[in-house]
């Protein structure tokens, strides 16, 4: 996926979970964050951001969307909307298997709604998308910060399985230089464990780090997922 009208700037402050001020030649700027995650390990005061440009929506408070941030020599981008978008260009292009039929997004079943519904040659596989951006010791984990919908996603494609369909959750680290992901028991211990039943019941369980330039997202490499 591509963006249009990148700017760099430098992170001055976070206002609340989606807003932030940023320099932006040498101008100070208020920004709409891609992202309700805490991010604390990333958006520190004065390091480099990448902003996409949207001048013509009268209805937008900021012009600006902050999309991605330099930490430890490398690009990571934070956009929490991008993980869906490339992973679907991921599957179109036949990279995560070459029997879909029909790419259906964000399907429901029962209580849950799920980012894709595949329609396979003999079958139907539901999946979950989860963007990763916090990174520890070249180790991503998930969550950053408590999410009882992700938890509830997890049951759901239990259910699914439980019920003769295919279910997959597939964790989109949105950096290089990872090694592995891993769930991160430490801030949401109910995740980790759930995750790891799902595991056991026949959730697939895949993840993937990404090529990121400050204008560009792609998936691009399969990792292990440490249960």
């Amino acid at each position: 996926m591509q963006y249009q009208n990148v700017k760099q700037g430098y992170f001055i402050k976070r206002l609340n979970r989606f807003s932030a001020l940023v320099s932006i030649l040498g101008t100070q700027e208020l920004v709409h964050v891609k992202n309700t995650g805490r991010l604390g390990e990333l958006l520190l005061p004065g390091v480099a951001v990448y902003l996409q440009h949207s001048p013509d929506n009268p209805k937008r408070k900021t012009q600006w969307d902050l999309i991605a941030v330099e930490s430890n020599g490398q690009i990571v981008n934070i956009d929490s909307q991008a993980p869906n978008r490339v992973f679907r260009e991921f599957l179109e292009s036949g990279a995560f298997r070459d029997d879909i039929q029909k790419i259906q997004a964000e399907s429901f079943y029962e209580d849950s709604r799920f980012d894709f519904r595949l329609e396979l040659q003999s079958s139907v596989q539901f999946i979950e998308v989860k963007g990763v951006t916090l990174l520890k010791d070249n180790i991503a984990y998930f969550p950053d910060a408590p999410t009882l919908r992700g938890v509830k996603h997890i049951r759901g494609l239990m259910r699914a399985v439980d019920m003769g369909y295919k279910a997959a959750i597939v964790f989109i680290v949105q950096m290089k230089e990872v090694n592995a992901v891993r769930p991160n028991d430490k801030t949401q211990a109910v995740f980790g464990q759930v995750l790891r039943d799902a595991a056991r019941m026949g959730v697939q369980v895949f993840a993937y780090d990404c090529m990121v330039t400050k204008e560009s997202l792609a998936v691009d490499l399969p990792l292990p997922v440490q249960m």
